[in-house]
């Protein structure tokens, strides 16, 4: 009865010596509305920061930074307070994972989620190519930068291996400056030279590698298009390219660089320029050239 507050429910229970005895129990009748909805277990509407933080990988502090310097949108709030995210907010996270993968800064992540808040992709694919077009540019003039630093601790290994004075220093010696004599082919490749093949090596003094790379770029700024071919890749120049750079650029590495092979083209493509490599200098053609589409 819905009035009834109380009912009382006799049972009967056997005791340790084999007797029965009644138990009495209360128990409490609950009046509620018809409307009401009632559950077992608390509901929640979204995934709660331990579960986005497993799903994603971000640490819950992470997650919490994000929402404050405003990467991550605030999520709502439960009823006992807790943060509940939704289906949007692990795409935004992980549209985030894959701008810090290429090296992206928060900075620019926060510019780029701005496009990504608009919700078509275009804009995110433009914003997110320039990003990359300008990290990709300062990956190879750090490459480059370590290449020279390689030749130069070469050359300064193979110079203090020539000659050692019986007293002071000398010019001789390697401890001041490179010797004349020390100035041999550097190593470049990571795997053994087998003898009959052409050493991957650079004959370029070190101090002149970094503006023979600042050539490169200058001249790679006319390239409209890259693409793989055989052992290497094809660049092909815009109309206006000074033909006559590319020719005395691509002599003047060749003549350093034995194992490079260059061939200038000029068809109904255009101009072009195809370098060629041994399998174990693949990284350099596309440390300094770009690599091929």
């Amino acid at each position: 009865m819905p009035n009834e507050r109380f009912h009382e429910r006799h049972d009967r229970v056997e005791v340790g010596d084999g007797t029965s005895a009644e138990s009495e129990q209360e128990n409490v009748a609950l009046d509620l509305r018809v409307d009401l909805r009632v559950y077992p277990f608390p509901v929640s509407d979204g995934l709660l920061i331990a579960d986005v933080a497993r799903r994603t990988g971000f640490s819950q502090a992470t997650l919490r930074y994000y929402e404050e310097i405003g990467l991550l949108p605030a999520p709502p709030r439960s009823g006992g307070g807790y943060r509940l995210y939704d289906d949007a907010a692990l795409s935004r996270l992980a549209f985030i994972t894959r701008a810090k993968q290429l090296g992206c800064t928060l900075d620019e992540i926060a510019d780029l989620t701005r496009a990504w808040e608009g919700g078509r992709c275009g804009p995110v694919q433009d914003r997110l190519q320039a990003a990359v077009s300008e990290k990709l540019s300062d990956a190879r003039h750090r490459i480059g930068e370590l290449l020279a630093l390689t030749a130069e601790l070469q050359q300064a290994a193979a110079a203090l291996e020539q000659h050692r004075p019986d007293g002071p220093c000398d010019e001789r010696c390697g401890c001041t400056t490179t010797p004349g004599s020390a100035v041999t082919p550097v190593a470049l490749g990571a795997k053994p030279v087998v003898a009959q093949d052409v050493p991957i090596a650079c004959s370029l003094d070190a101090t002149a590698m970094p503006t023979r790379l600042a050539d490169w770029r200058r001249l790679l700024q006319h390239v409209s298009q890259r693409s793989a071919v055989d052992g290497g890749i094809r660049l092909e120049f815009v109309a206006d390219v000074p033909v006559d750079d590319v020719l005395h650029l691509a002599t003047a590495e060749q003549d350093c660089c034995r194992f490079f092979a260059f061939a200038v083209t000029i068809d109904n493509r255009g101009i072009g320029l195809e370098v060629r490599a041994p399998a174990d200098a693949r990284m350099l053609v596309d440390a300094v050239f770009g690599a091929g589409a």
